[in-house]
């Protein structure tokens, strides 16, 4: 699977909103989103002044966004919503709830880790378990009442260390309860879509998709 290699604010920039891929720097630096709002490249400002988008366009970039957000390639998204579309309910609500679960974005919003890149690089060093068992695949989706914690290795981590320092992610977020002094936490339910802090409009991803 092939990997974005360059620089993160480029992809905050082409969905012109922030998309906090570098963790607690897009909290601390001044973002380039806001000193350039438009698209990078030499034709990002032309491509600005033209005429309105049409409907494709803004479903392509609907999904581009979330893609981004939580870090997956395109077929990896593909294989996510093509899973979660045979599921009872509301399939862009099951789409984001589906990729709150992952292992990765759990670390994340818990805080043991400054974004879901470096959530990733935690998980594939082995330093994260659930219920008691090292994981190893960021990919992985967490049941309810599963318990996610940091290996004792790994707590003092410099990284580990800063995240937990920030204000939590998911302090607020009812749907996880998180024990900072263990380096642990669990989710205890399946999160819903008024529960999910994503400024997303998964309707338009549902729409692409189902062309």
């Amino acid at each position: 699977m092939s990997r974005y290699l360059g620089a993160s604010c480029k992809l905050c920039r082409r969905e012109g909103t922030k998309l906090f891929l570098k963790g607690t720097k897009c909290f601390t630096e001044k973002c380039p989103v806001e000193r350039r709002p438009y698209a990078p490249g030499q034709h990002g400002q032309s491509q600005a002044r033209r005429r309105k988008a049409s409907e494709y366009a803004k479903q392509l970039r609907e999904k581009q966004k979330i893609k981004r957000i939580y870090g997956l390639g395109e077929q990896q998204f593909r294989n996510v919503f093509q899973k979660v579309s045979s599921l009872p309910g509301v399939t862009g609500h099951n789409l984001l709830a589906t990729l709150e679960s992952r292992l990765d974005n759990l670390v994340y919003r818990m805080g043991f880790a400054p974004s879901r890149k470096a959530a990733r690089q935690l998980i594939r060093h082995r330093h994260v378990e659930i219920n008691g068992k090292t994981v190893d695949i960021p990919s992985v989706i967490v049941q309810p009442g599963e318990e996610i914690r940091v290996r004792p290795k790994a707590r003092e981590m410099t990284m580990v260390q800063a995240a937990l320092e920030q204000s939590g992610r998911g302090g607020s977020l009812s749907w996880l309860a998180i024990d900072k002094e263990t380096f642990s936490g669990r989710m205890l339910e399946r999160p819903t879509r008024p529960n999910i802090p994503i400024a997303a409009q998964e309707q338009l991803v549902v729409e692409l998709y189902s062309k």
